[in-house]
């Protein structure tokens, strides 16, 4: 049996989602920082979890019956920090992500046996990453002063959700609408 990895996430639509890329792009071809490239851009909802492979139909099948009765509407706020590793998109505050996220995890608790979501002590904060993994600390005070200076805003409607799968990078494996 091989066991791999996915999580579940919002995937931000287009024009949203070139924006974005666009800022990860940048970071990779001025400092050579491609850790956020490894995957879409993205708002996770459920952080990584291993699952068996030869079982993914029955976690697909399982995560069509996640039911959420409202469509978000989510705000992208300009850019933060969590210091001094991570450089983010901001999402407004938003009661109904946080409703959706809350819903999620309790339906993941349950239905699918997974716990590591509801053990994580540092609450849910919804971004979207553009620089973490191989931004160090040095680097991260150099690029700060710009990106408290730079704009990125917009907004979406969501009404779905992905499961993404990890193989050499993260991909998304199926849209789920809720």
């Amino acid at each position: 049996m091989t066991v791999k990895k996915y999580f579940l996430a919002i995937v931000i639509p287009p024009p949203l989602f070139e924006k974005t890329e666009a800022v990860k792009q940048q970071l990779f071809h001025e400092h050579g920082l491609k850790g956020a490239l490894r995957s879409p851009a993205h708002i996770t909802l459920h952080r990584p979890f291993e699952w068996k492979e030869e079982k993914e139909n029955n976690l697909i099948e399982k995560l069509k019956g996640f039911k959420f009765e409202k469509e978000l509407k989510i705000e992208l706020n300009n850019f933060s920090f969590f210091e001094p590793r991570v450089i983010y998109v901001d999402i407004a505050p938003n009661a109904e992500l946080d409703a959706l996220h809350d819903s999620l995890k309790k339906f993941a608790k349950k239905e699918l046996r997974l716990f590591n979501e509801a053990d994580d002590m540092r609450g849910f904060h919804p971004h979207i990453t553009v620089a973490s993994r191989d931004l160090k600390k040095a680097k991260f005070y150099e690029l700060h002063p710009d990106f408290q200076e730079k704009k990125l805003s917009g907004a979406f409607n969501c009404k779905s959700f992905c499961l993404l799968k990890l193989d050499k990078k993260w991909e998304i494996l199926k849209q789920l609408s809720f």
